[in-house]
């Protein structure tokens, strides 16, 4: 059985990473199955993340690689919606990331936004903190073999899904 495709989206919260998501599972020419960040955080108890959040946060996050091989393995496309960090807690995370998918077809985007525009999305959604951004892009992983980066300040969600799908797929 062929592997699916793993496609990690990577960027730092309000960069519009999920937007892109939706705008891929739209298409009618390729089906996705979503592994999110956020959703694997919603697996560990409140209780749990108050008290140690890192380590509960890294411990879920690496079951979510471990799940995203899975479905590559029956053969199923996957988006891996997500921010590569380097912190004590995780580290080394994008070798741990990089190790547990080595076997199969991954290519990471860059999804870029400059961070004032970040700062403004973060803002406007009212679940982020004006700094959010910042902070991520600080503690983000260095040396990451990108296979291509999109722009969601200059790119609709739709553009960066076409370019993905354009320069990854077809």
């Amino acid at each position: 059985m062929e592997k699916g495709r793993i496609l990690f989206l990577n960027g730092v919260t309000s960069s519009g990473k999920t937007s892109i998501v939706d705008a891929l599972q739209a298409r009618e020419d390729i089906f996705f199955w979503v592994l999110a960040n956020d959703l694997f955080q919603q697996t560990v108890g409140e209780q749990y993340l108050k008290r140690d959040y890192w380590k509960y946060l890294s411990e879920a996050i690496l079951m979510m690689y471990h799940t995203a091989k899975l479905f590559s393995d029956m053969g199923k496309h996957v988006l891996l919606d997500g921010i590569l960090v380097e912190r004590e807690e995780i580290s080394p995370h994008y070798r741990q990331m990089s190790e547990i998918l080595r076997e199969n077809p991954l290519d990471i985007v860059e999804v870029y936004c400059p961070l004032s525009i970040c700062r403004q999305r973060n803002l406007l959604r009212g679940d982020r903190y004006e700094t959010q951004s910042q902070e991520q892009q600080d503690c983000m992983a260095k040396g990451i073999a990108y296979s291509l980066r999109v722009d969601t300040s200059v790119l609709s969600s739709k553009a960066c899904a076409d370019k993905i799908m354009e320069k990854l797929f077809y």
